[in-house]
């Protein structure tokens, strides 16, 4: 009994991670007739960076396509009665799937749509929460890249109050969503970073 409960959370965990290799920008800007997103602009194969192409469907299909796949890991998990423990480990596997993509050699995103759609799945009130702190930080300084820093680092705080037994799990995701930042905090310290409305936009 033991053994096979660890199997299916091993399976599903590598499901995850798998799910979250699928890159939807790839796959929009293929749909729509635009060219790969890493042969322009930020190279991020992300919605921010569809965006740059103008064509805006594109983007869109990517930030929902990302955003769900991180929701559907930790919803199936969940469905299947996975223990917290195990859950969190979807999340971060299907997170590490977007920004390790086994079908683009590891090379993948910056993880901010897949991260909201697996905070949304773990718990409403924590999905919500994280959003809330992200759309504040936009409106008050127009820079999405602070946003998406200002919201992870913030939302292991969220978790410990509405989804605690996963904390640890969405403090590591967090952190690796930080580090996958690095250049736009480098940008944001030396004044580079751009800001919504300008020429250019922030990765």
């Amino acid at each position: 009994m033991f053994e096979s409960s660890l199997s299916m959370s091993a399976f599903v965990v590598v499901c995850a991670y798998f799910l979250g290799s699928i890159p939807f920008a790839v796959v929009s800007s293929k749909l729509f007739g635009i060219a790969d997103p890493r042969s322009y602009g930020s190279g991020n194969p992300g919605a921010t960076n569809v965006q740059r192409s103008g064509n805006k469907r594109a983007a869109v299909c990517t930030l929902i396509g990302d955003s769900m796949k991180g929701w559907l890991a930790v919803f199936l998990a969940r469905a299947l009665g996975l223990s917290p423990g195990v859950v969190g480990l979807v999340a971060l596997s299907v997170f590490l799937g977007h920004l390790l993509p086994i079908f683009l050699k590891f090379k993948g995103g910056k993880g901010v749509a897949t991260a909201a759609g697996v905070l949304l799945a773990l718990d409403v009130r924590l999905g919500l929460a994280a959003l809330g702190s992200w759309f504040f930080i936009i409106l008050a300084w127009r820079t999405v890249s602070l946003a998406s820093v200002v919201a992870a680092v913030i939302a292991p705080v969220y978790a410990f109050f509405f989804q605690r037994a996963c904390a640890p799990h969405i403090a590591l995701l967090a952190l690796l969503l930080i580090v996958r930042h690095r250049q736009n905090l480098q940008r944001l310290v030396s004044g580079g970073e751009p800001k919504i409305g300008a020429k250019k936009s922030a990765d």
